[in-house]
């Protein structure tokens, strides 16, 4: 279910060179992306208002000069250079000397300066955030033709000006680099009495600040708070009222209520407030992007002679005893780790702002409840999106990896001070990172001190990854391993790392992709790999005692021209490809995510195709929360199918034969709760087009994209999952190829695969597979009209021109008949005084409806806590093995017969579970004997792991719980090279450093566990 929001009315939306349009209030906000011109190089006196662009490259903003290269090119040869932008255009009429115009850049990278009329009026360095220009001095009114030309340097290398130090976040392994002004451009004009805008670092200003408390979650209501900062700008005195107007998400005023009378002073700015008890409210939660629009007026003489109107939404969070809380709802965190670029093949981030909600609205619809942006804020694009689609979002400030001083610290103070300001009004951000890994506590408290000024009621943690011991955190998690506490939520930042392309899709399908060393993974071992690793997380949910984990996010959610390790030039982690094209584990994460923190609707989803040559015997993977899993091919009973890893069942040699495969799954007591069947499909017969356009349809300002799907088909319109035909397209009409993206050179460059037979080589700095990548001299497929299918589809983009028509798509392929699509590209309005500004018209999505009433999980094991604990060495710091802190352990003395430790319990009784996480937990075995009372109810040693094991014991009663090491304990490593960046340290944050192996037993937490029956 989706709804349009009907902000405010504008005063007119204008762009250059149309006929000047009267202003009907004194503040006006319009689209300022069209109409630009372009080149790149450094161009002398390219600021002159009559300097001669005719020359230069007409463009719709957001434009990077680079887009070409999205995904063509590896993130390193993305080069920074010199681009200038130049745009003409005339003022509405009524624009007069004393009110106030700014410009307002949602981004450029990395250095922007900006000259209006040939003065130099604002720039900005940081790469990051929005940052605004007061034009108002040098901007002239109607019929007055302006000029603004917009410098930017992307130099990877850039360096601040005032300071010499460059920027840590501008990183060529993370924050890829689309030179440019790469995000859009508004222009804001208002009297001189006027809400001030939030931009914080540029224009010294916070703007509106909206948020409520006092909630009902039961009675729907909420105290809702508005907040303006205020300025008077001109020669006089002003007095005026504040009026606050709420409207749902269909326009329909829902409260309206008012401030106290102020008078300003000339040149006096004051924070202005008003509040109301607000009763029917509908709460902003996962999938459910609930929105109003909060209008906050200046009103004089009863007219409103300024109004800004805040598309926000309410919702209540908290924080504790491990876990997060919406809507008094607990909330297992599952999503994903995505790069803040979220770009798209030969675009970047050149893309409409529909297309960012077509995209997120995918993490929701895969069952990811939150976005973790990377290292830098996120598009206001994005941002606004996550709120329209439900996505909750934890929003960084800017950096690369680690802690740093001097000037790069306090250039992240004011990034996080600015992206705090200009996103605060969003409920979808619920966690502001303060750094992609750990920092000093005396930091995180600066950042906090800084959320606590500009945000102190917005319901949002801060923290950071590896914060598990801090006292000034209040959430933390790691990168690789499980957390777990009673205390502030922890969550994996990132988890499951590996790649798999989309075109590869098992050992028995063309082209025959089997995993190679360490991680380069086809599609059917991509999904199991994802299974195994959210397990993890899953296994340790709330309900499962007092120490859990709040989840975690996988690393990433479409692929990526950023960071990769493998044989491509751009990252393959992704659940979709770069054009949103779903992977098999895509369909993995929609069965496991399907529920707050326990499975809610029962899925189950079998891994691949049935399209094999004969002869073929193959595992079968299903995913499924059912309990357990029949399969049957053409009616006849294949078996039950083995569970691990809490969702995965496994069909074992499985003979292939042509037909229907289905998988039927059970709950407990027998009753079938889910299904999902594939079929062998016939050859294929044609080919299919279905285009994809934005709410609007696709609209002619050379900016808009349309989307189309190209599908293999049989006979019957299935698509054919093995096919691999090349297609040819064509076009005609007034659009602008962008393509798509494919294993493989269209310049016919045909690299040699690695194959086992060759010499093993180290692994690079940036890579941890045996052989160097093959492929990485490929150009993908980008913008070539040429285009194979992968697993029987692909997808293309077309941008609009500026001028409107009919656009007729043409698809060709050996062997089948042509298949032709033609769409309707509709001219932009323009100056009509009504229409909505940019993102603020597209709708919303309802999808999940509102937050539940009833629990989200069932308690299913409690906690046993020891009166006493005793250990054979070391004895002072027992208590460490149990003090949820997972940076304090307890160690033995290194002699064997005294490595032990025992739990007293206050009473005798049975213990179901012993739950470990043991120093140097991934590659370390420890020989272990556990007894109660004596009688042994474990014994053998825990498998490795990427931070907790579970113990199942005999079902004994006692009171006195040993666990003894039995014999040396012996590293190695049980998940290979994992880590990215910083090298391939076996032990790297297991503590394996700090406890040499041998006769040492090592424990950062035991915890005696129930099970609930």
């Amino acid at each position: 279910m989706s709804r349009f929001f009907r902000p405010v009315p504008l005063a007119c939306v204008f762009l250059a060179a149309v006929a000047p349009a009267v202003v009907q209030a004194q503040r006006a906000e319009f689209t300022f992306n069209d109409g630009w011109r372009m080149a790149t190089g450094e161009i002398a006196g390219a600021e002159a208002p009559g300097f001669d662009d005719a020359a230069w490259k007409p463009v719709t903003l957001p434009r990077a000069y680079n887009e070409d290269d999205a995904f063509r090119v590896d993130i390193h040869d993305l080069k920074g250079a010199i681009t200038w932008y130049r745009k003409r255009f005339v003022l509405p009429a009524g624009f007069a000397a004393g009110d106030k115009a700014f410009l307002v850049f949602e981004g450029v990278r990395q250095a922007g300066e900006v000259y209006v009329n040939g003065v130099r009026a604002g720039g900005h360095e940081n790469g990051v955030t929005a940052f605004g220009v007061d034009a108002s001095k040098v901007l002239k009114p109607a019929p007055f033709e302006n000029v603004v030309a917009v410098r930017v340097d992307s130099d990877w290398k850039y360096k601040e000006k005032a300071t010499g130090s460059g920027f840590q976040w501008n990183n060529d392994n993370f924050n890829v680099n689309y030179g440019g002004i790469h995000r859009a451009v508004r222009l804001h004009l208002t009297g001189g009495l006027h809400q001030t805008l939030p931009l914080y670092s540029s224009l010294g200003t916070t703007g509106v600040y909206i948020w409520a408390d006092d909630f009902d979650i039961k009675g729907r209501a909420a105290t809702v708070h508005a907040e303006s900062e205020v300025r008077n700008e001109t020669d006089r005195p002003r007095t005026f009222g504040y009026r606050v107007t709420v409207r749902d998400v269909d326009g329909k005023i829902v409260g309206a209520f008012a401030g106290p009378t102020v008078t300003l002073a000339p040149g006096e700015t004051r924070i202005v407030t008003a509040k109301q008890r607000l009763s029917g409210l509908n709460f902003w939660s996962w999938g459910y992007g609930y929105l109003y629009g909060v209008s906050t007026a200046l009103v004089e003489d009863g007219k409103a002679v300024d109004e800004v109107t805040t598309r926000t939404g309410f919702r209540k969070t908290g924080f504790g005893q491990g876990m997060v809380r919406l809507n008094d709802r607990v909330i297992q965190v599952h999503g994903y780790a995505q790069r803040t670029s979220n770009e798209w093949p030969a675009l970047g981030t050149d893309i409409p702002p529909w297309i960012s909600d077509f995209s997120n609205a995918l993490m929701v619809e895969s069952g990811g409840n939150l976005v973790r942006w990377m290292h830098i804020t996120p598009a206001r694009q994005d941002v606004t999106s996550a709120d329209r689609v439900g996505l909750l979002q934890a929003m960084p400030a800017g950096d690369a990896e680690s802690d740093v001083t001097g000037r790069r610290w306090e250039q992240r103070k004011e990034v996080m001070a600015d992206a705090i300001v200009r996103f605060r009004n969003n409920p979808s951000i619920v966690f502001y990172e303060g750094g992609n890994e750990n920092i000093s506590d005396a930091h995180m408290a600066e950042l906090k001190a800084i959320r606590d000024r500009f945000d102190p009621h917005g319901g949002r943690a801060i923290g950071s990854r590896e914060m598990l011991s801090s006292k000034v955190a209040e959430y933390g998690g790691e990168m690789l391993y499980i957390n777990k506490s009673a205390s502030k939520p922890v969550w994996a930042m990132e988890y499951s790392r590996d790649e798999g392309a989309r075109k590869f899709q098992d050992d028995f399908t063309p082209p025959f992709h089997k995993d190679s060393p360490d991680y380069n993974r086809n599609q059917d071992s991509h999904a199991a790999e994802n299974v195994r690793r959210w397990y993890d997380y899953w296994r340790e949910r709330p309900g499962g005692g007092d120490r859990v984990s709040s989840g975690g996010v996988n690393i990433v959610f479409s692929d990526s021209n950023t960071h990769f390790r493998g044989d491509n030039n751009y990252r393959r982690s992704g659940e979709v490809d770069g054009m949103r094209l779903p992977k098999e584990g895509f369909y993995a994460h929609q069965v496991m995510w399907d529920g707050w923190v326990d499975v809610e609707h029962p899925r189950s989803h079998i891994i691949g195709h049935w399209n094999y040559a004969p002869g073929v015997v193959k595992d079968v993977l299903v995913v499924s929360s059912a309990d357990k899993v029949a399969l049957s091919l053409n009616g006849r009973a294949l078996g039950w199918g083995k569970k691990s890893d809490g969702f995965l069942f496994t069909f074992p040699q499985v003979a292939w034969a042509p037909g229907k495969l289905e998988a039927v799954g059970y709950d407990a007591k027998g009753k079938v709760v889910s299904r999902h069947a594939v079929e062998t499909t016939g050859e294929p017969a044609a080919l299919r087009l279905t285009p994809r356009t934005g709410p609007g349809g696709w609209k002619a300002d050379g900016a808009d994209l349309a989307l189309v799907d190209v599908e293999v088909v049989d006979k019957q319109g299935r698509r054919v999952p093995t096919a691999l035909n090349t297609v040819s397209f064509s076009t005609t009409g007034p659009v602008e190829w962008r393509g798509g993206i494919a294993q493989g050179d269209s310049l016919g460059r045909k690299p040699v695969a690695p194959t086992s037979t060759e010499p093993e080589k180290a692994a690079g700095a940036d890579q941890v597979t045996k052989f160097p990548g093959a492929s990485r001299t490929d150009d993908n497929f980008i913008l070539s009209k040429t285009l194979p299918v992968e697993a029987g589809v692909n997808r293309i983009s077309l941008r609009s021109t500026l001028e409107p028509g009919k656009v007729t798509v043409t698809a060709k392929a050996d062997g089948l008949p042509d298949a032709s699509i033609t769409l309707d590209i509709a001219a932009t309005p323009k100056a009509d005084g009504q229409w909505p500004v940019g993102d603020d018209a597209l709708p919303v999505s309802l999808a999940r409806g509102p937050t539940p009433s009833t629990p989200s999980f069932k308690t299913w094991r409690v906690t046993v806590r020891p009166a006493q604990t005793i250990a054979g060495s070391n004895a002072a710091d027992a208590r460490l093995a149990m003090d949820d802190d997972e940076m304090t352990h307890w160690a033995s003395d290194g002699q064997l017969a005294n490595a032990w430790i025992e739990y007293r319990l206050d009473k005798p009784q049975v213990v179901d579970e012993l739950e470990l996480k043991l120093i140097g937990w991934r590659l370390r075995s420890y020989p272990l004997r556990v007894t109660l009372d004596g009688q042994a109810v474990y014994e053998g040693t825990p498998a490795k792991s990427l931070g907790y094991v579970v113990l199942p014991l005999k079902p004994l009663k006692g009171s006195r719980l040993r666990i003894a090491l039995t014999a040396p304990t012996v590293d190695r490593d049980a998940f290979g090279k994992i880590v990215e960046v910083n090298g391939a340290k076996a032990s790297f944050d297991t503590g394996a450093e700090k406890v040499a192996a041998g006769g040492r037993l090592g424990i950062v937490e035991a915890e005696l566990h129930r099970l609930v029956r």
